[in-house]
């Protein structure tokens, strides 16, 4: 259970990270894992359902930058976000009923690993009410040098900002030329494997490239409230309702709240993950940095 201290942080800041709550045990089975679906990599070319690849990705030497909801690809990514000891803080932080939004590992393979612009989770999936949060699992330790989560203090309480390109469709990325203070503010969530971040569904973060000798992997889970309702619409009501992770049962009572919305449409030319979405931003931190330094 979260400290009065936590919970307060969390609705101050809008994130916290809370230390020790995996064992050794958990990290290496999940370790072994990864290190599997990595090298089935090697039989694909191409994104598919489970892979994300990164750029240079060959057979020989295969690079992967996301597992695609991973709670449904092995049991050992399930059984964490259903643990008790996960779900006692959800209790603390978005109330007694939730459900399973979606899941993803992000992979930053040393020396390299994609950067990811500047967005706010709320962009891609505006709902009826904002009571959704976003837990990034520390597979690795988390440093400074292998770009950590970085969050903005405070701005899941600001404004929604324009995550759209020039063309006018959705690039899921806001101008960074728009955040210069903010981004002045960032704070990198650091700390040890097996620790967990918490971050509100508006809150405004990015990561950089993995410029260490060391693997970053983190798992995120996106967990909403079960009376929050996608804004796009519900395709399939029964699988919706089937990722109910506690509380009283489904609900067709959504709850209404005074937040500020943009809705993701257009959508961008090249759908995906948010790394094909965000390559048709013509305004990138990272991708700038990236270039610049080669």
């Amino acid at each position: 259970m979260l400290t009065q201290e936590q919970i307060a942080a969390y609705r101050s800041d809008g994130f916290i990270v809370v230390p020790g709550i995996l064992s050794l045990s958990d990290l290496v089975q999940m370790r072994q894992v990864i290190a599997r679906l990595i090298d089935h990599a090697r039989a694909i070319d191409v994104h598919d359902e489970i892979y994300d690849l990164e750029p240079g990705h060959t057979r020989d030497a295969p690079k992967v930058r996301r597992i695609k909801s991973p709670h449904k690809v092995d049991d050992v990514f399930n059984d964490i976000i259903r643990s008790e000891r996960v779900l006692g803080i959800l209790r603390s932080l978005i109330g007694s009923s939730f459900r399973l939004h979606g899941s993803k590992l992000n992979m930053k393979a040393a020396h390299f690993g994609s950067p990811v612009e500047w967005h706010q989770d709320w962009a891609f999936y505006p709902h009826t009410n904002d009571d959704i949060l976003a837990i990034g699992v520390f597979i690795d330790d988390m440093a400074l040098d292998n770009g950590p989560l970085l969050c903005v203090p405070g701005s899941h309480r600001g404004p929604v900002w324009d995550h759209h390109g020039s063309d006018g469709r959705f690039c899921g990325a806001i101008d960074p030329n728009d955040i210069i203070v903010e981004i002045g503010r960032a704070v990198p969530l650091t700390g040890l494997a097996g620790s967990m971040s918490f971050h509100h569904v508006r809150t405004l973060h990015g990561s950089a490239q993995n410029q260490s000798n060391r693997p970053r992997n983190l798992l995120l889970y996106e967990i909403a409230a079960a009376d929050a309702w996608p804004l796009k619409g519900v395709p399939d009501l029964e699988a919706f309702d089937a990722n109910l992770m506690i509380g009283n049962g489904p609900t067709i009572a959504p709850r209404l709240a005074d937040v500020p919305v943009r809705i993701p449409l257009p959508p961008p030319l090249r759908q995906g993950s948010i790394y094909e979405t965000q390559s048709a931003a013509t305004d990138r931190q990272y991708f700038k940095a990236r270039t610049d330094a080669a």
